[in-house]
C-alpha cells in the first residue's frame, strides 16, 4: 500500500515539473504583435497592431471578406496614435489615440479612424464612433507580401504615406500636417528670451521662406556669437544673398570657405564653391572694389 501511495505521489510530482516546464516554454505567436513609433514633424505617429501572414490562404476576397469592417491586422484591436493634428486624404484629425480600422474592397477601401480603441470586428463596430472616413485606391503587388504590414514611407518634414500591404494589395492614405504657424509662435516665443537659438532659428526662417530681415538678424547674431563657424557663415551667405546683398554674400561665403578648408569639410567647400560661382552671375552683382595698398 505505501509503495503504492508513493508511486501515486511520484507520478502527480512529475506531472506537476512537466506542466511548470511548459508554462515557462515562450512559444512563437501566430500573428504577431507590433508597435513602430515613427518621428514625424514635431511630434510622432504610433502604431499597434498584430501581423498575421497569408500561409496559401485567400486573403481579400476570402480570409478577409470585401464589404464589411476589418480590423487591419488579427487578434486585438489595432491602434494609431498622432502627437499633434494631422489630416489624412485632407480630413483633419485632432492629436490623440484613435481604432484604426478598414473596409476592403476590390478596387477601394474605406479607412476609418474611430474614437473607439477596441473594435475587433464589424460585431462591435459602431460608425457613430467615427473622427473619419477616407478612400483609398487598391495597387495590385507584383509578388506576395506573405505578413501584413502598416508601413509609414516617403516621409517629409509634413507629410508620410500610410501604407497597408498583405499578400499581393497594397493601399495607401497620405498623412500631412501644418506645423508652421504653431513652430513659428515657439520660435517667437523663445527668441524673446536671454538664451536664443539664433543659429537654428534663423535657418528654419531661410529654409521656409519666411521673414528674411528677421533671419538675417539672427544669423548676424550668431556669428558674432561663434565666430569662424563655417556652417553658420555659410547660412549667413545664404541668407545675405535673400536680401539681395551679394557683395556681403560672397565675402561671407569666401570667408566661409577658408574656415571649412582649416577643419577638412569637402564637401562645404565644394558647395560654397558653387554658391560663390552662381552669385557673381546675379546681374546686379557687384565685386568689392580692391583696396588701396
Amino acid at each position: 500500500m505505501k509503495k503504492f501511495v508513493f508511486s501515486m505521489l511520484s507520478a502527480a510530482m512529475l506531472s506537476l515539473g512537466q506542466t511548470a516546464t511548459a508554462q515557462q516554454i515562450s512559444f512563437p505567436q501566430p500573428s504577431p504583435t507590433a508597435t513602430v513609433k515613427q518621428n514625424f514633424a514635431t511630434s510622432f505617429v504610433e502604431l499597434s497592431y498584430s501581423r498575421p501572414s497569408v500561409k496559401n490562404r485567400v486573403i481579400f476576397g476570402g480570409l478577409v471578406p470585401y464589404g464589411e469592417v476589418w480590423r487591419t491586422g488579427a487578434n486585438g484591436a489595432t491602434t494609431i496614435e498622432f502627437g499633434q493634428d494631422v489630416t489624412i486624404n485632407e480630413q483633419p484629425v485632432t492629436k490623440g489615440k484613435y481604432g484604426f480600422l478598414a473596409i476592403p474592397g476590390e478596387k477601394e477601401w474605406t479607412i476609418i479612424i474611430t474614437k473607439d480603441l477596441n473594435v475587433t470586428g464589424a460585431s462591435n463596430y459602431k460608425q457613430a464612433n467615427d473622427i473619419i472616413r477616407v478612400k483609398a485606391p487598391v495597387s495590385t503587388l507584383a509578388e506576395t507580401h506573405e505578413t501584413f504590414s502598416i508601413e509609414i514611407n516617403n516621409i517629409t518634414d509634413n507629410s508620410f504615406q500610410l501604407n497597408l500591404v498583405w499578400e499581393k494589395t497594397k493601399v495607401g492614405v497620405q498623412v500631412n500636417v501644418d506645423y508652421d504657424k504653431e513652430l513659428t509662435a515657439q520660435i517667437e516665443k523663445v527668441m524673446s528670451n536671454d538664451s536664443r537659438p539664433y543659429y537654428s532659428a534663423a535657418s528654419y526662417y531661410y529654409n521656409n521662406k519666411k521673414d528674411m530681415k528677421k533671419a538675417l538678424e539672427w544669423i548676424n547674431k550668431a556669428d558674432e556669437l561663434t565666430p569662424n563657424r563655417y556652417w553658420i557663415q555659410t547660412m549667413k551667405a545664404k541668407i545675405q544673398a535673400e536680401n539681395q546683398l551679394y557683395t556681403e554674400a560672397v565675402e561671407t561665403a569666401e570667408s566661409a570657405k577658408t574656415n571649412a578648408e582649416k577643419m577638412g569639410a569637402a564637401n562645404a567647400v565644394a558647395e560654397l564653391n558653387t554658391f560663390i560661382e552662381n552669385i557673381k552671375r546675379q546681374p546686379i552683382y557687384k565685386a568689392p572694389k580692391k583696396k588701396k595698398k
